[in-house]
């Protein structure tokens, strides 16, 4: 594989795989380039880690962020006495969001206007002119952000309540719940979430001011707002939910995916009959189309619901709660010791490892229910476990972690243009374009076949053949102090003496490093 590898990036024979961006050029006119000079990120040397292991601020700067940028371990390492201590301090402060200035990334997606639009104003654009400025700015989001817990997260719960914008007015109202339920809620109240307006108002007016709890930013309150979002009615069918007459049957897609994917799991044993309850008691609940008036509104019908009484999980919700089934439903699963163990085994899988222990999950799920749901006390206990602590390059990258972790390697400089769109596209993970309800898989197996464009990508980044995106590697090496400290840089600890001599050999080592083992893995 190494021999292979080598062979593969010296030589100059490599016209197949190289195709795609043959040719090219750079775009020298990149407008992130003085956004990148403007943080310090090309004058400043730095120093990369000097241990033989991943020690445990390399550590957790590949689990918390999507890849340590030149300068983060020496910054990280003085936050304590120990790397112990630093690392601690790193993961207390990526918990606090709200305190970190993400000024910079903030003016990069500034550009990305229509995404702050209300959702009803979205269906004036065109629905590939959203998606793609939603790809884009999640891209530089993760590659420029000081808040990257926060965007790993905004990953996962993107994953978790996935939305295909491919169906329905998804392709308008996508966007609009990216940053009201993905964003607004995506590490608990962390001072980023988006002020009340009319809509969330006249959203609480045709809900019911009975049926809508006081503000709370946990999991339960992020539920919440996933089955009143608009999207999610119109992708799930929600929308047509409905029991308008004794012979009409409720609409169940919704129902079995809040209990199989978004809070109990597929195995909690629960039945056939409780998904039916559930469907009864979200029946009447839904979303004016782009061709009515009030676009994009939710509303509650109780015309069309079914209010007589059910029984969901073994708890009885009487009849005549109207809209109030909704939340009776929601505060059976929200906090269910099985949703609580489904949660868990995700978060723990997302960041210990692809099989995590039952203690690790047990002591996770301890917390998500003492704590109520609140995300940042259930990732900071599982932080906290030695499990945590102990798996050390043992997470195999997706495309997306890949490829930014790449970019924030080597201090690129990127617009997010279509040709960097155009590995993801490749190697099947584009944000927001899973079809099903699942969203992208966390495991290695279906990303193992990638590694030909991940070579590929690394070769063409390094040679600057990446439209709109450019890095400057003589600079970067002599800013680490030289090709040993850029090689432990890039691979988190020192090289091996094998990976040496394969840097110095290929004639390409940056590439060599960005397409070897050690930095596919974190």
């Amino acid at each position: 594989m190494n021999s292979s590898r080598r062979k593969f990036l010296q030589t100059g024979a490599t016209t197949a795989a190289l195709a795609a961006t043959a040719g090219c050029g750079v775009d020298w006119r990149n407008p992130v380039r003085g956004f990148v000079a403007a943080a310090g990120f090309d004058s400043q040397p730095f120093q990369p880690p000097t241990a033989e292991a991943i020690d445990p601020v390399a550590h957790v700067l590949n689990r918390l962020s999507f890849g340590a940028r030149p300068g983060d371990y020496q910054r990280v390492r003085k936050l304590g006495a120990t790397p112990e201590e630093a690392a601690r301090a790193y993961v207390e402060e990526q918990l606090q969001p709200e305190k970190l200035d993400d000024s910079l990334a903030d003016r990069i997606v500034r550009r990305f206007d229509a995404l702050d639009e209300p959702a009803a104003e979205m269906f004036e654009y065109k629905e590939r002119f959203l998606l793609n400025q939603m790809v884009k700015a999640a891209v530089l989001r993760a590659v420029y952000s000081e808040r990257q817990l926060y965007e790993v997260m905004v990953g996962f719960w993107t994953d978790h309540f996935n939305i295909d914008p491919g169906k329905g007015d998804c392709r308008w109202l996508k966007a609009s719940d990216d940053r009201a339920v993905v964003r607004k809620f995506a590490l608990g109240d962390c001072g980023l979430s988006e002020p009340v307006t009319i809509l969330d108002r006249l959203q609480t007016f045709w809900a019911g001011e009975s049926s809508a709890p006081k503000p709370a930013f946990n999991f339960p309150a992020m539920l919440r707002a996933s089955a009143l979002s608009p999207a999610m009615l119109w992708y799930l069918d929600g929308r047509s939910n409905r029991k308008a007459n004794p012979a009409e049957k409720p609409n169940e897609n919704y129902a079995r995916e809040l209990l199989e994917l978004h809070t109990l799991g597929v195995h909690a044993g629960y039945q056939q009959k409780d998904v039916m309850e559930v469907a009864r008691c979200l029946t009447g609940w839904t979303v004016r189309g782009k061709r009515q008036f009030g676009k994009a509104m939710v509303e509650f019908n109780q015309r069309l619901h079914d209010d007589g009484p059910k029984t969901v999980l073994g708890q009885t919700i009487p009849a005549g709660l109207g809209a109030g089934d909704l939340d009776r439903v929601l505060n059976i699963v929200a906090l269910h010791p099985a949703t609580a163990k489904h949660i868990a085994t995700k978060l723990c899988r997302r960041f210990i490892s692809d099989e995590p222990s039952g203690a690790a999950v047990a002591t996770v799920a301890d917390e998500f229910i003492a704590s109520s749901g609140d995300i940042r006390a259930t990732l900071r206990k599982l932080f906290a476990t030695g499990d945590f602590l102990n798996a050390r390059g043992n997470k195999f990258k997706r495309p997306f972690h890949f490829i930014v972790s790449a970019l924030r390697a080597t201090r690129a400089g990127t617009d997010a243009d279509q040709q960097l769109i155009s590995y993801l596209e490749r190697m099947g993970h584009v944000p927001f374009h899973y079809p099903t309800p699942d969203g992208y898989p966390e495991e290695p197996g279906p990303w193992l076949g990638t590694m030909l464009w991940r070579w590929n990508f690394a070769v063409n980044l390094g040679e600057n053949k990446i439209k709109g995106t450019r890095v400057d590697l003589k600079s970067l090496t002599a800013h680490a102090g030289g090709e040993e400290k850029l090689m432990a840089h890039l691979l988190g600890r020192r090289a091996t003496k094998e990976e040496r001599a394969a840097y110095h050999d290929s004639g390409a080592g940056p590439a060599l490093c960005l397409a070897s083992p050690a930095f596919q893995w974190c």
